[in-house]
């Protein structure tokens, strides 16, 4: 059996089957306890705990860059189809994403920025609470 490079095996294994940048974001700020460390079973198991916090914590950074650069239209779309994952309307997600900000932040921003990253579910939370902005970005 041939092992994966780690971060080759998280991306293409466990996360291209979480949909969107944000729920990707949201699965692995998931991961992270309170102590700030990663815990991923399998990861761990297969690489060791060393290589698998390394990994998460450099997946973290990269899907928040990636938000921060994503358009606002391509995450209204992630929002709206998490919300219905978790039968919820966009709005409803969106505060709850709001309210778990501490927990979605990396421990290192790489450049980012939290103000930026709270403008942005701000803005996501905005549109679900507008059906009109919500339409347009749909023209």
């Amino acid at each position: 059996m041939t092992l994966l490079p780690i971060s080759d095996d998280f991306v293409h294994t466990t996360l291209r089957a979480v949909p969107g940048l944000l729920g990707k974001l949201h699965y692995v700020a998931g991961l992270r306890g309170e102590d700030g460390r990663y815990a991923h079973w399998g990861l761990a198991r297969v690489y060791g705990q060393p290589a698998a916090q390394r990994t998460l914590a450099e997946a973290h950074l990269s899907l928040f860059l990636k938000v921060l650069r994503a358009p606002l239209k391509e995450l209204w779309e992630d929002l709206r189809q998490m919300a219905a994952a978790e039968g919820e309307k966009p709005a409803v997600f969106a505060q709850s994403l709001k309210a778990s900000l501490p927990a979605l932040l990396p421990a290192e921003l790489g450049g980012g920025s939290a103000r930026h990253f709270s403008s942005v579910l701000e803005g996501l939370s905005t549109l679900g609470r507008s059906k009109r902005a919500a339409t347009h970005l749909d023209a």
